[in-house]
C-alpha cells in the first residue's frame, strides 16, 4: 500500500492506494502519527478511493486511530469509499463509528 499525505486547513488528508491489510500497518501508522499530535490539525481524513481491498486488521487499524484521534479531541472521516470496501464498511457497521463521506 501507498499513501499520499497532505494538511491543509486544519485537516489532515491521507489518500490510501492499494491493499489496505496487516501489512500496511506500519506505513499507516507513519502517515496519520504527526497530524495526531499537530495543535493545527482537527480532522484526520482517510480517503479510501485507490484502496481495492480492506480485511478485518485493516478494520482493526481505523480503530485504533478513532480511539488515538478521540483522546486528542481530532476526528477521523472516511472519505471516497466504493464498491467491496464501503461494504465491507457497511457491514461492519463503521457509518455509526466515523462520519463517511
Amino acid at each position: 500500500m501507498r499513501t499520499t499525505v497532505e494538511q491543509r486547513d486544519g485537516k489532515l488528508s491521507i489518500r490510501l492506494d492499494g491493499r489496505f491489510d496487516f501489512n500496511a500497518h506500519r506505513i499507516f501508522r507513519e502517515s496519520y502519527a504527526a497530524g495526531l499530535t499537530a495543535h493545527d490539525v482537527r480532522e484526520l481524513e482517510i480517503d479510501l478511493a485507490l484502496v481495492d481491498y480492506v480485511d478485518s486488521s485493516a478494520l482493526g487499524m481505523l480503530l485504533m486511530l478513532r480511539e488515538k484521534a478521540h483522546a486528542a479531541n481530532k476526528l477521523v472521516a472516511l472519505t471516497n469509499c466504493s464498491g467491496a470496501v464501503k461494504q465491507i464498511l457497511d457491514v461492519a457497521n463503521f457509518g455509526r463509528l466515523f462520519p463517511i463521506r
